[in-house]
């Protein structure tokens, strides 16, 4: 599917899984005219924003910085704890790069919340008059002709 350019956007991850997201669902959900949502990694979302830039991306931000709960609960033995830096390191590295691909962020410090954001976003962004916002569009062409 790679090779024959099926996927909207793919990744290999730990080196020997490749995930991706079929072309064909965007498709499908553009002609239904229904709004698609993707669960996607950073490096997912760079490939989406830069074939469609119109695209909306939320990024869920996790709701503890290293040392702060999470990382200080794992036990200390010398393995898992370079593991965990590593883990921490990467997770630094892509939410440094949420300004460069994401619109908005939503903190996932409480699930409930975190969710209604998401949905206040996509509201949000249904009743947008900005260019490519249907909301006047619909309204437009009530009128006829």
């Amino acid at each position: 599917m790679v090779a024959r350019g099926e996927f909207l956007e793919y990744a290999r991850v730990f080196g020997k899984h490749s995930y991706g997201t079929p072309k064909k669902w965007l498709e499908e959900s553009r002609s239904k005219g229904i709004d698609l949502v993707l669960e996607i990694d950073v490096q997912g979302a760079a490939q989406v924003k830069q074939k469609l830039p119109e695209s909306v991306a939320i990024f869920i931000l996790p709701p503890l910085a290293p040392g702060a709960g999470a990382e200080a609960a794992q036990p200390r033995d010398g393995r898992r704890t370079t593991k965990l830096r590593g883990v921490w390191r990467k997770a630094k590295g892509e939410i440094e790069l949420a300004e460069k691909f994401y619109d908005f962020c939503v903190v996932n410090d409480d699930v409930e919340r975190a969710g209604r954001e998401a949905q206040a976003i996509v509201m949000a962004l249904r009743c947008s008059s900005a260019p490519g916002g249907e909301v006047v569009k619909k309204v437009l062409g009530s009128f006829g002709g």
